[in-house]
C-alpha cells in the first residue's frame, strides 16, 4: 500500500506541475481522478476499520475523516481535475 501511495503522488504530482497554458490529457485526467479517488475511498475504509476495532462512537470516525488533512488534501486535488475537466466537456 505504501508503494502504492507513493506512485499515486507520484503521478498526482506531475500533474499538476504542467502550467495552466497546457492541457491535460483526457486520459491523464481520468487515471489521475481515479488514482485519487481510490485511494481517498481506501484512506476512508481504513480509518473507518481502525475507529471500529477501538470501538470509536460514529460522530468521532466522522469527525476524523472530515478533519484528516490528507483526505482534505485529495477532495482539494479532486476539485482541481474536475475544475480542469469541465471546460473540456463543455466543447
Amino acid at each position: 500500500m505504501i508503494v502504492e501511495i507513493i506512485q499515486i503522488k507520484k503521478v498526482f504530482s506531475a500533474n499538476m506541475k504542467l502550467r495552466s497554458n497546457k492541457v491535460l490529457d483526457q486520459q491523464d485526467l481520468k487515471l489521475s481522478k481515479k488514482l485519487i479517488t481510490s485511494y481517498k475511498k481506501r484512506l476512508e475504509k481504513e480509518i473507518l476499520n481502525r475507529s471500529m476495532k477501538l470501538r470509536m462512537p460514529q460522530n468521532k470516525f466522522e469527525e476524523i475523516i472530515h478533519n484528516n488533512n490528507e483526505l482534505i488534501n485529495l477532495k482539494k486535488a479532486l476539485e482541481k481535475l474536475e475544475a480542469k475537466t469541465e471546460p473540456h466537456s463543455k466543447v
